[in-house]
């Protein structure tokens, strides 16, 4: 059977080494060997001796259910094999962390990280918003995460003497020592969102980048 559909850049080829990698542009292969994580529900494939496992509500953090604004929630992926994750046909990248770096994330652009990285649920500080308030996952620590963007994404950055201002249905993620905080544009908000009369976005400070993505959909599946 001949096609190019068969062309070598689409076969699956057996990992070199455990951990992550790009398969293409649109999923991430994770050879695994012991534990990962990922959102629940974009696992397309795997093989070999795998378990999945949603994140319960624990003790101290150890088991916990990543929960944002959107709605995601969080699966561990343990045992031997290789899994490959994506979502909705979503660009893939893979962001390695190293010390001291600390990258605040959309929880609706988390695809999957290893478990030596440290994330955390939080708040963003001056985006006490209706409705809940904008919620992020912050991660640090040494390890890889992989990030699922709608389109090719923005990385915008910023300086202390420019601030930039981005919509809060853009956001994908920034540095996570950037400030933040709300700005209303009210006498352009007709016009920017759809006649509302306001905008509402997220303002960022300091020196660092913000990355976006260029649709401002909101997802109403997310997680899925």
């Amino acid at each position: 059977m001949k096609s190019d559909l068969f062309a070598s850049e689409n076969l699956a080829q057996p990992a070199a080494a455990p951990g992550m990698s790009l398969q293409n542009a649109k999923s991430v292969k994770y050879a695994v060997n012991g534990e990962m994580l990922a959102r629940q529900g974009s696992m397309i494939a795997f093989r070999g001796n795998l378990q999945f496992e949603r994140k319960g509500q624990g003790i101290g953090g150890m088991l916990k259910r990543a929960v944002t604004g959107e709605g995601l929630a969080l699966m561990a992926v343990r045992g031997q094999g290789e899994a490959w994750f994506a979502h909705q046909g979503g660009n893939c990248f893979i962001v390695d962390l190293e010390p001291g770096d600390a990258l605040t994330v959309n929880g609706r652009n988390v695809l999957c990280f290893d478990p030596t990285l440290s994330y955390e649920i939080k708040m963003v500080k001056g985006a006490g918003m209706t409705g809940g308030g904008l919620f992020n996952s912050v991660f640090t620590g040494t390890g890889k995460l992989a990030v699922v963007c709608d389109g090719n994404p923005i990385v915008i950055p910023v300086t202390a003497q420019s601030p930039v201002y981005v919509d809060t249905d853009a956001v994908v993620g920034w540095s996570a020592h950037l400030e933040t905080g709300l700005h209303r544009s009210q006498s352009v908000g007709s016009m920017i969102r759809g006649g509302s009369g306001e905008a509402v976005q997220l303002q960022l400070r300091g020196e660092g980048f913000v990355i976006v993505r260029p649709s401002e959909v909101v997802e109403t599946q997310a997680g899925h």
